[in-house]
């Protein structure tokens, strides 16, 4: 079983690096489910999930940068 990854951890930069990482993952496990050649096929749920929790911490990234230390919450 691979190491989780812990993407609270990482920077802007390192999360968006890993999500292209994961989509090039993603795009050979489905080729080789298509040539049916695949096999761990759960494997493609644990890159689905690992690409949105890459996201998930993207955008909270983002919005955290983008938002004044000063706001008030809405």
């Amino acid at each position: 079983m691979p190491k989780k990854t812990n993407f609270k951890e990482m920077t802007s930069v390192e999360l968006t690096a890993k999500g292209a990482e994961l989509r090039q993952e993603l795009f050979n496990l489905r080729l080789q489910q298509a040539t049916a050649r695949l096999e761990k096929p759960h494997r493609i749920r644990e890159i689905r999930r690992e690409i949105a929790r890459c996201e998930t911490q993207l955008s909270r990234a983002q919005n955290a940068a983008a938002k004044p230390e000063g706001a008030k919450k809405s």
